[in-house]
């Protein structure tokens, strides 16, 4: 067997969303910061990411974790999240999976009870807590980078819809969120490929009349998710999230930085206080229990610090090469699973 380029995953998933972690095989990124290794990924050289995640050594429906040495002494680990579209600044349910990894593969030690440990991310750093015993983490408690709200009830017309009204907020990327009962469907998996569809509709209308501009950091400057809102029909502490990834499909999870940025939205209406408990719960039933932390600025906005508790499990260890004669070294894509928007994104080479 002989590869030209390897890279060693751990497959792991977060309440069923998965989120795969590098262990082997890239050295480092480029960059001064997690931010400028972002970026680097983004604008300069995205080969990792494409190789990572495209056809036939990943598909549409992951997120694959970079692990990188941490920038920030502070910091003991640090990691850029890439997704079919791009490397993200910050998702929660992949700070719990990288989490896990590091510690149940020994990367860092792990003893019975809590173990505290500081993420370094494009986002900030992320303090985790990671709840361990006989050698598993059983869950991980993450605080989530400053929340806030951009809009309230901004008004957006939505071709089919007329004018739908969504909330916009910040939790680690903007999310334009809007209550599913009020298109008329439930948050559901048989409702999965209506939900897509919408969302679909909905990003392209929330691009052209819906500005954002993080106060501090320039780069965060537009909505990246299409979250989908409702409440569960038996408990009052338990409100259902439903985001739409890019290319096309339903977040797994209860999405960590969505529900940060719902969090966010329901403090500022006065619906959610500091200290009170409640659930965030996936479109297939899975839960991160949920808290505000604490509230502080962020610029001249109120902002929160919002706490999220979930579950990871690591399935797999996986090794992927490439064959010099491989003519698809880097993958492929196709609007069949990857949808309509997947062209710009095709590479043969």
């Amino acid at each position: 067997m002989q590869w030209k380029r390897s890279i060693t995953m751990l497959g792991v998933h977060a309440e069923g969303e998965v989120g795969r972690v590098i262990t082997g095989g890239v050295i480092n990124i480029p960059g001064e910061t997690m931010l400028d290794k972002m970026l680097h990924i983004n604008t300069v050289d995205d080969s990792i990411r494409r190789f990572a995640l495209q056809e036939p050594h990943g598909s549409a429906q992951m997120s694959v974790n970079l692990l990188l040495p941490p920038v920030n002494p502070k910091a003991d680990v640090g990691f850029i999240v890439m997704q079919p579209d791009a490397a993200h600044a910050l998702s929660g349910s992949n700070t719990m999976c990288v989490t896990t990894a590091v510690l149940e593969t020994g990367m860092l030690p792990m003893k019975d009870g809590e173990n505290t440990l500081t993420i370094d991310t494009p986002a900030g750093l992320i303090p985790a807590v990671a709840h361990c015993k006989n050698h598993k983490v059983q869950k991980v408690t993450i605080d989530i980078c400053p929340s806030f709200v951009e809009h309230l009830d901004h008004p957006v017309q939505v071709e089919g819809f007329g004018e739908i009204k969504v909330d916009v907020a910040f939790g680690g990327c903007y999310f334009a969120m809007v209550d599913a009962e009020s298109l008329g469907f439930e948050i559901s998996p048989e409702n999965a490929r209506q939900m897509v569809d919408t969302a679909h509709t909905i990003k392209k209308a929330v691009d052209q009349q819906v500005s954002v501009q993080h106060p501090e950091i320039e780069q965060f400057n537009h909505v990246e998710y299409v979250m989908f809102t409702g409440a569960h029909p038996t408990e009052t502490a338990v409100y259902k999230n439903g985001t739409i990834i890019f290319p096309g499909r339903v977040d797994r999870s209860p999405c960590g930085t969505g529900s940060s940025s719902r969090m966010a939205c329901l403090h500022a209406r006065g619906e959610l206080n500091i200290g009170d408990k409640v659930f965030m719960e996936s479109t297939i039933g899975g839960r991160f229990e949920a808290e505000i932390a604490s509230t502080c600025k962020v610029g001249e906005r109120d902002a929160i610090i919002p706490r999220l508790t979930g579950r990871c499990w690591i399935y797999s260890i996986e090794q992927h090469g490439v064959h010099p004669t491989d003519p698809f070294p880097l993958g492929y894509t196709m609007s069949d699973t990857w949808g309509p928007d997947v062209k710009a994104m095709t590479s043969h080479n």
